[in-house]
């Protein structure tokens, strides 16, 4: 009779917690650009120059990358096997608006599944500025959205999205 009442309640905080546990996450920064508006969509909505401003490209500089289809056009994938600080997926480009954003999905297999809709959105604020938005959404599903009471994605993934956007910043007003 013991063991039924704690493994009931064991259960009853089981279910008490993925209850309460966020079923979402997203991630958002956002960096202003002294740079004309469609130059900056036009560098952007190619993947593979992540290589020359994303964060992770640093943290495996000998990650293992494959590409499909036509960079800058929907349905490029960007494929990439890495070491455990960037795991193992692909990026594949499902929408792109002209001068307004490009939406990827992203499709980790390592550390753990998961799948993600990322956005690259860019505004023309005019006087050769451009406000440049990075993030990521998705879901947190069922058992899993139990460690995201425990975890936070925006401290841990927002620091390497401002990292990205500096760089890009970096690199695109020196040009």
């Amino acid at each position: 009779m013991f063991f039924f009442l704690i493994t009931l309640l064991i259960v009853a905080i089981f279910v008490m917690l993925a209850f309460l546990a966020p079923k979402r996450y997203e991630v958002r920064r956002s960096v202003i650009i002294d740079r004309p508006h469609s130059g900056v969509f036009e560098y952007l909505k190619f993947i593979k120059n992540q290589d020359h401003w994303s964060p992770w490209k640093k943290k495996d500089p000998n990650i293992q990358q494959e590409y499909f289809g036509i960079d800058g056009e929907v349905g490029f994938i960007s494929k990439w096997e890495g070491n455990s600080e960037v795991g193992s997926g692909e990026q594949e480009i499902i929408e792109i608006v002209q001068n307004d954003r490009i939406e990827t999905e992203l499709r980790f297999t390592r550390p753990w599944k998961s799948k993600s809709r990322a956005i690259t959105q860019v505004e023309n604020l005019g006087k050769m500025q451009t406000k440049v938005t990075w993030g990521f959404s998705g879901e947190n599903k069922f058992p899993a959205n139990i460690f995201m009471l425990f975890y936070n994605m925006d401290k841990a993934v927002g620091k390497d999205f401002e990292e990205g956007l500096n760089n890009l910043k970096a690199l695109l007003e020196k040009v």
